[in-house]
């Protein structure tokens, strides 16, 4: 079983709605009915808010500088099959715009993993998925 981390998108938004719930919209629909303040709530609701953003800071700050956000973990999310799979990047004649990814052998179906803007982002895609050469497509 492998526990996601809280700077992940699914994780947080429940962490963040939660709290929010607890430390603000209950007290304030308790207010409306019964015309008094509860605290509780609103001191849990922030404490809990309060800890989510000191771990999340703690995790974004070990993130740094190392491997950026959008690719850890890639190659596990992008499915590559070198059976039915090869690497490409697609390049446009017009914008130059250049996209490395995954073209089916068969159908010719493309699966775009990353934008390439230097050739350090072209290093990077061969080094996560472990490839020597990349084609390019115009």
């Amino acid at each position: 079983m492998r526990i996601p981390k809280i700077n992940t998108n699914s994780y947080a938004g429940k962490w963040i709605g939660a709290s929010l719930l607890i430390g603000a919209a209950v007290p304030f629909v308790l207010w409306l009915i019964t015309g008094r303040v509860f605290w509780v709530p609103v001191i849990i609701g922030s404490v809990s808010l309060l800890a989510f953003l000191v771990v999340f800071m703690i995790e974004m700050s070990q993130d740094s500088a190392r491997v950026p956000y959008y690719e850890k973990n890639l190659r596990e999310k992008i499915a590559y099959d070198p059976e039915t799979q090869y690497a490409v990047i697609r390049s446009s004649i017009c914008t130059g715009e250049r996209v490395a990814g995954f073209k089916n052998r068969k159908n010719g179906q493309f699966t775009e993993v990353m934008v390439i803007r230097t050739p350090e982002d072209e290093e990077r895609f061969k080094k996560i998925f472990e490839l020597d050469t990349v084609k390019t497509e115009y």
